[in-house]
């Protein structure tokens, strides 16, 4: 964004320059005498003046209303990504407790296993004799 401001001020610095060197060579060029030359002067700078002022002012107002418009935006990301996050972290803990049931489960299945092989062998087996 910087230098979309760089390119607008440079703009901007040349127009009023220009405007000003402008209006000094057609008034300096033109035969007049000196009060009339200089009222001349003093009319063209005022009215130069007031279309820099004019220009200044109407950036200034578009750059707030971009600006503004950037701030809704970053906000709506924001809380878009928030949402997101929530609901990956609701997410995640469902599916964390879900592989606990199941981890709970088999081991429960491994353990009834084992107790019906221990029913199931002779005592002789489970000794060694």
């Amino acid at each position: 964004m910087d230098g979309k401001d760089n390119e607008h001020s440079g703009f901007f610095r040349g127009f009023l320059i220009g405007s000003l060197l402008g209006v000094l060579a057609g008034v300096l060029f033109a035969p007049k005498p000196g009060k009339e030359l200089r009222s001349e002067l003093k009319q063209k700078g005022g009215e130069v003046f007031d279309e820099a002022k004019h220009f200044y002012s109407e950036a200034r107002s578009k750059a707030n209303v971009i600006l503004e418009d950037a701030r809704h935006r970053a906000e709506d990301l924001i809380k878009e990504a928030n949402r997101q996050l929530s609901e990956a972290r609701q997410k995640a803990k469902e599916v964390l407790k879900s592989a606990e049931k199941k981890s709970d489960e088999s081991g429960r299945v491994a353990k009834e296993a084992k107790e019906e092989e221990k029913k199931e062998k002779p005592e002789e087996m489970q000794t060694g004799v």
